[in-house]
């Protein structure tokens, strides 16, 4: 799903924001405020992250006469590069992996009031009936695990070539490990099996990991990205038949609450993951409190 690209007018001096430019703390954060005109960018509507910063602009006080302008995960990052490479201030709806921590000097911002939870694990949910109607593949997947850091490896080189072509070397120099996953179920012969995923690079790799994993041991292999809460509407009527990308229990939870009683939660894959605001480094505010309420 494609959403139209919404820019983001940041206006005026980036002097107000870099550190030591101001006397005055309270004129640099209404100036913050004044450049953004009071705007957070975001990502997909659907997305779980999204429904946390709405909430999160109802938690703080000091945010009334903000807003999230949705865009998608794209938009958001063109946004972000433009503004760095302009030294402007932004403020972006981010989250742990991905690669623009590896590209940019970013932060994220302290979240006293959790709007965006403790972070969250990654996990892998199948259909009811799964197990019963392909066991190898649901024992594939229920052994299906790694590490965020090892997530980042893939992310990281798929922005240089295609993300299939970064999971098929990834599993070629962890074969070992992926060998583990395989490690007792009968290979198969051509069946077909739906994965259903989002467009966000971080289950891009993985998906495309799991793939390679299943396509070894003779599956017939389709994944389709779509918005989460599609994800969570497919693998609970059975459309898609698993998914290894849910952020459980925070961003994805609202889904999970509302499809969760028709899916079946094999559990995490990769643990450790964190969403926030997220500014650059030159930006002197290290805490949502420190934005400027609009006047």
């Amino acid at each position: 799903m494609k959403n139209k690209l919404i820019g983001l007018i940041a206006a005026g001096s980036v002097s107000a924001v870099l550190a030591g430019c101001s006397d005055n703390g309270t004129t640099e954060e209404a100036n913050v405020g004044e450049q953004l005109e009071y705007t957070i960018t975001g990502i997909e509507p659907g997305a779980g992250i999204t429904g946390q910063a709405r909430e999160m602009l109802e938690s703080y006080d000091n945010l009334e006469g903000w807003e999230l302008q949705e865009s998608s995960t794209g938009g958001m990052m063109t946004e972000l590069d433009q503004a760095i490479q302009n030294e402007e201030p932004i403020v972006v709806t981010g989250w742990t992996p991905h690669w623009m921590f590896e590209r940019y000097d970013l932060k994220m911002l302290e979240d006293p009031e959790l709007a965006f939870g403790e972070g969250d694990d990654i996990h892998t949910i199948a259909r009811e009936g799964l197990e019963q109607d392909m066991p190898e593949a649901y024992a594939i997947l229920d052994a299906f695990e790694w590490s965020v850091e090892e997530m980042q490896v893939v992310i990281d080189e798929g922005q240089d070539i295609e993300m299939e072509e970064a999971a098929a070397n990834w599993v070629e120099e962890n074969q070992d490990q992926v060998d583990g996953w395989l490690e007792g179920v009968d290979p198969v012969d051509g069946q077909p099996i739906d994965i259903i995923s989002v467009p966000w690079d971080s289950e891009r790799a993985s998906s495309n990991v799991i793939r390679l994993a299943l396509e070894q041991h003779g599956f017939d292999v389709t994944v389709t990205n779509v918005d989460p809460s599609i994800l969570f509407q497919a693998v609970g009527s059975g459309e898609a038949d698993a998914s290894v990308a849910p952020w459980l229990p925070n961003t994805h939870g609202a889904f999970m609450d509302e499809y969760g009683d028709s899916i079946v939660d094999l559990g995490p894959n990769a643990e450790g993951t964190m969403n926030a605001l997220v500014v650059p480094a030159y930006m002197e505010i290290d805490s949502i409190e420190d934005l400027p309420a609009a006047e």
